[in-house]
């Protein structure tokens, strides 16, 4: 039988007389395979995975007044590393996790045009991890490219100046979008970022290593999501989580599918309480929760909240 017909059959039925009388499975069966008919990923709900958010402290650096993009560091172990949103100085910011400032790094003679996340990966040695600052954000579609800026990882006795990255210019193979998600997979190195405003976004691919002068990042899924605000890959490259300003999506891989792959099957969604600007989310270092922080709005100062995996 042809999809529209079968949706149309389907689309037929009393929902309280032929659907209310059928068997649960069959039931299920029917009213889920409507939806991927119709080419939708159809998340689950599920509380059972992680515990509900728990407040770990509040940002009172007023310097930090628009966190949007959040990641586990590295080589500072059981600290976060985050950022401001576009308009702010080009600084990066490492917090404990009390939420509480330690020290301040500055990206020499770089202007935050629109930061929108940070992400970490392997540097071009693939050996020394790194940082990825994404000026991805494009809230009017107007700049044709996008800048992610790359260096080692600093540490708390390092120079608050940083003076040597690397700068990839990155263009998108379909258009000008605006991107607020910047992920790297931790197995195959490559860049991700997922578009914002459309009302079904994108995935994007930069495959690595990153050789040439403007990188083409490459439409490779189409998501039934919608204004995805951040994203993070867990430290092993087996789970995925992806945010908008209310739901948390989640996968988590079965095999060796690759994160392309994973992202076509339908998310989880996980127990959120929403914040009031929340644009960042981070796996814990260790795979034992994740961290979600929001910009502060509405004069409330944001909370780090913790997720524990259950």
């Amino acid at each position: 039988m042809k999809a529209s017909k079968l949706i149309n059959s389907l689309g037929n039925y009393s929902p309280k007389i032929h659907l209310a009388a059928m068997p649960g499975r069959r039931k299920l069966f029917l009213v889920c395979l409507s939806f991927w008919m119709a080419g939708c990923l159809v998340p689950n709900e599920s509380s059972s995975l992680f515990e509900t958010g728990r407040s770990l402290g509040t940002n009172k650096n007023h310097k930090l007044e628009e966190p949007s993009g959040l990641v586990a560091s590295i080589s500072n172990s059981g600290f976060l590393w985050t950022l401001n949103d576009g308009g702010n100085p080009a600084e990066l910011f490492l917090l404990d996790t009390m939420a509480q400032t330690k020290k301040v790094f500055t990206l020499a003679n770089i202007k935050n045009r629109d930061w929108e996340d940070i992400t970490q990966g392997p540097c071009s040695d693939q050996n020394t991890p790194c940082i990825f600052i994404g000026d991805i954000g494009d809230n009017f579609s107007q700049y044709p490219l996008k800048y992610v800026y790359s260096f080692k990882e600093p540490s708390l006795k390092d120079s608050e100046r940083i003076e040597v990255f690397d700068t990839l210019i990155i263009k998108l193979s379909d258009g000008v979008r605006d991107t607020e998600t910047l992920m790297v997979d931790p197995v195959s190195h490559n860049l991700y970022l997922v578009s914002k405003r459309e009302k079904e976004v994108m995935l994007y691919e930069v495959a690595s290593p990153f050789l040439a002068d403007t990188l083409i990042a490459k439409k490779v899924l189409t998501l039934p999501l919608h204004e995805i605000v951040a994203g993070n890959i867990s430290p092993d490259g087996k789970e995925v989580l992806l945010k908008n300003y209310r739901k948390i999506y989640y996968w988590k891989k079965n095999g060796n599918e690759s994160l392309v792959e994973l992202l076509k099957t339908p998310p989880i969604h996980l127990a959120y309480d929403p914040e009031l600007q929340g644009e960042a989310i981070a796996w814990a270092r260790d795979g034992s929760g994740y961290y979600t922080l929001s910009e502060n709005a509405k004069g409330e100062r944001a909370k780090l909240y913790f997720y524990k995996r259950k």
